[in-house]
């Protein structure tokens, strides 16, 4: 396994901004990858595993520790509509190789950058879709043991934005999804509407250098009022509300004006630049209705959570 030392992250992830790794690997097994657990572990240094970086701010001095990018390729198919994928294959190019064998259920997700290990850990989702959905099983690694453990969907405690992975103790090795064998007529309309939905997405949003959705929704606890007699929890209309679409901007970072809860950065631009971008839009919504947007992007190098917190 190799460990390699001082490794940008600015070209690993799509805000493009960010240090440093200090320590980096990049495992195409599962022995690789115990073997960087095992490195990190032995160190006692902090860990953070990576994907395809479509989610996530890093820090402006980089990230102490080990960054771990697995590439962990292999795709294979089972009986009855199944198929395994490793952590490190593209939801992208699972779609597509399933679609090429009539395997229909993926495309639901088309357009949404992610490797399989990352979508796994956040449950993507796409308006009535989840990820979880699917997954039927999977191979999971303990951080600190490397033990190797075939889990089941129930394992993950799946939930809006939310898996066990999420508490760092287990990584994702591979998943197998359960997808529905359709006639080559039935394949070639979903087919042909994936490529609608991925015409629409880079209609709608941006397509670089940003994590997409930066702020996630409120949840029904959180929201203390009702508009038009019903509580609304879709945080871009309280950003649309205070006017942040389009025009607010802090150094080479910008609300885009296309989504109102979405940042993109400018070349030259820092993670700093997008921190206080995101804390003046909590600010704004805060000020105005009295609540505050929480984000749904993830800090990594960051000693605490560098947006406002109430």
């Amino acid at each position: 396994m190799i460990i390699e030392r001082n490794v940008a992250l600015h070209d690993k992830n799509w805000f493009g901004t960010g240090g440093v790794a200090h320590y980096f690997a990049e495992p195409g097994t599962g022995t690789e990858f115990q073997e960087a657990l095992a490195f990190a572990e032995n160190e006692q240094m902090p860990l953070f595993v990576l994907g395809q970086g479509a989610n996530l701010l890093v820090h402006d001095d980089g990230v102490a520790g080990l960054v771990i990018r697995p590439q962990l390729k292999a795709i294979s198919f089972g009986k009855h509509g199944t198929v395994t994928a490793g952590a490190g294959v593209t939801v992208h190019e699972l779609t597509d190789v399933c679609l090429a064998k009539g395997l229909v259920g993926l495309e639901e997700f088309s357009g949404i950058p992610g490797s399989v290990g990352g979508s796994v850990y956040i449950n993507i989702h796409y308006f009535e879709f989840l990820l979880s959905a699917f997954l039927t099983e999977a191979t999971v690694i303990n951080r600190r043991s490397g033990e190797l453990l075939v889990v089941d969907n129930a394992w993950f405690g799946f939930g809006y934005n939310e898996s066990r992975l999420q508490t760092h103790e287990w990584y994702l090795v591979d998943a197998t999804f359960q997808l529905t064998q359709v006639l080559s007529e039935e394949a070639a309309f979903a087919r042909g509407r994936r490529a609608e939905m991925i015409r629409h997405r880079e209609k709608r949003y941006p397509a670089a250098r940003t994590c997409g959705s930066f702020f996630r929704n409120f949840i029904d606890e959180e929201m203390p009022f009702l508009t038009n007699g019903k509580k609304v929890l879709n945080v871009a209309y309280f950003l649309e509300k205070v006017g942040v679409k389009g025009v607010l901007r802090v150094g080479n970072a910008i609300v885009t004006h296309q989504h109102a809860n979405m940042l993109v950065t400018l070349p030259g631009a820092t993670s700093a630049d997008v921190v206080e971008l995101a804390r003046q839009m909590q600010q704004l919504v805060f000020d105005a209705y009295g609540v505050t947007p929480v984000a749904e992007c993830q800090f990594v190098g960051f000693s605490v959570n560098p947006l406002l917190t109430r």
